[in-house]
């Protein structure tokens, strides 16, 4: 099929390579065997498109053709340092070699699912401390820019750049290799592994900025390495937990925006459009995790407790607050955070009235980590709202709103604010956005 030249197609390339450059790095790391080196020619293939797609339209497949043009950028480099025979000998099973501007055919799934999950084994190799693996595993998987990350991690943004510039250095002086590894080694990078695929996760389901709400390939990412994951250690029961959280999130994806993608809350939502299968998988996961947890659940199964609380609620009016609020405080025992704490507060809100939540948000009111988090005003402002502290409320819907860096939940806090002078509407409507753990999904209004 002739390519149309576009207008205007900058967009389109940089839509196509935020969700795209994931894999591509992942693919081009195999041949290069350096993930700052891979980001780089990756970012090459980025320019490519920027100087030709204007000129000669946007490919049927643009995907495959950002990946093929970075591997044959690869693939130059590593006849440059003289070692193409045995790299070629390498990757010559799974790289295509047709030229950029006749790729038909998308790359193999499954490949792209391995060269993933060997992405983010690498990223959390123990070498880097805990928080350069997540920095760098969210700036290479998740696409998000250092800003993104800085506000996701609640992190100043030169902390998160100098981060994510020393883990790709140490990564390529130690020689780390690009693999998912085995045994204790395996387990030993357990942890930072999960806690990755569930910040990915979380900024699909919710992104930090941006005009959308949502980034479904980030979400569906996410879920596919978790579910890999769950297979590769089938006795884990945080793996299953973190499945189980990821599907019964997932399940609510086609309620949690109209039709011109603004917000729904989880009290308007359509509960017959939240999709029963993932429901009943993500059901089954959480049985998993019990059946082969050791003693009390961890973070991700109590995480995943609270999601299937929602998801057995066939109505709003159904869900059990109580149970929540419980298992809110066996989750910030397990897993202290000024975030847990706030989602608490909203369970004990629902629960018990506002009165006892709002002296829990305003303990909150200094921490550090919460000081530019919109989601704080937010919730504090619902609760203002409801106990008719109007004019208190409608201050901190404002704050909120100047904090927020999303389109989309801005809009929805300044009507918030705005919404302040018609009869108030029973519920936490302004509780929506509070993310569970350190920043992930939410369960208390999305």
């Amino acid at each position: 099929m002739e390519q149309q030249p576009t207008a205007d197609p900058r967009g389109a390339i940089e839509t196509v390579f935020r969700i795209e450059s994931p894999r591509i790095i992942a693919g081009v790391t195999r041949i290069v065997r350096d993930v700052g080196i891979a980001e780089e020619l990756a970012q090459d293939a980025l320019v490519a498109a920027l100087e030709q797609w204007p000129r000669d339209g946007v490919p049927d497949n643009p995907g495959a053709w950002l990946m093929a043009t970075a591997k044959h950028r690869a693939i130059d480099l590593v006849r440059r340092r003289e070692r193409y025979a045995r790299k070629l000998e390498e990757v010559g099973r799974d790289l295509s070699l047709s030229t950029p501007h006749h790729v038909d055919e998308p790359a193999d799934p499954d490949a792209i699912d391995d060269d993933l999950l060997r992405l983010v084994f690498t990223a959390c190799h123990p070498v880097l401390s805990a928080e350069a693996r997540i920095a760098l595993t969210l700036r290479l998987l998740g696409g998000l820019t250092t800003p993104e990350i800085a506000r996701a991690y609640l992190a100043p943004e030169p902390t998160i750049a100098q981060r994510i510039v020393r883990a790709k250095r140490t990564l390529a002086t130690r020689g780390v290799a690009f693999e998912v590894p085995y045994g204790p080694e395996r387990e030993a990078r357990l942890g930072s592994v999960l806690e990755v695929i569930y910040l990915i996760f979380n900024e699909g389901y919710a992104a930090t900025a941006g005009d959308d709400l949502l980034r479904p390939a980030l979400c569906e990412d996410a879920l596919r390495l978790a579910r890999v994951l769950a297979e590769l250690m089938p006795k884990e029961s945080e793996v299953h937990g973190l499945v189980a959280l990821l599907e019964l999130q997932s399940s609510r994806a086609a309620a949690r925006t109209g039709p011109s993608g603004e917000p729904v809350l989880l009290k308007d939502q359509n509960r017959s459009r939240w999709n029963r299968l993932l429901i009943r998988r993500g059901f089954a996961a959480l049985a998993r995790a019990n059946a082969v947890s050791t003693g009390v659940p961890g973070p991700y199964a109590l995480q995943a407790a609270i999601a299937a609380c929602h998801a057995q609620a066939y109505a709003y009016e159904d869900t059990d607050w109580h149970q929540i609020a419980t298992l809110y405080g066996l989750l910030v025992t397990r897993s202290p955070s000024p975030v847990i704490e706030l989602n608490r507060a909203v369970a004990v809100s629902m629960a018990d009235g506002p009165e006892p939540a709002l002296a829990i948000v305003d303990t909150l009111a200094t921490e550090p980590a919460l000081r530019d988090y919109h989601l704080l005003p937010s919730v504090r402002g619902d609760l203002l709202a409801r106990l008719g502290r109007t004019a208190e409320a409608r201050a901190e819907f404002e704050r909120a709103a100047l904090l927020a860096r999303n389109a989309r939940e801005r809009a929805l806090l300044e009507e918030r604010a705005v919404g302040l002078d018609r009869p108030a509407a029973e519920g936490p409507a302004g509780t929506a956005a509070v993310r569970c753990g350190r920043a992930g999904p939410r369960s208390g209004g999305q």
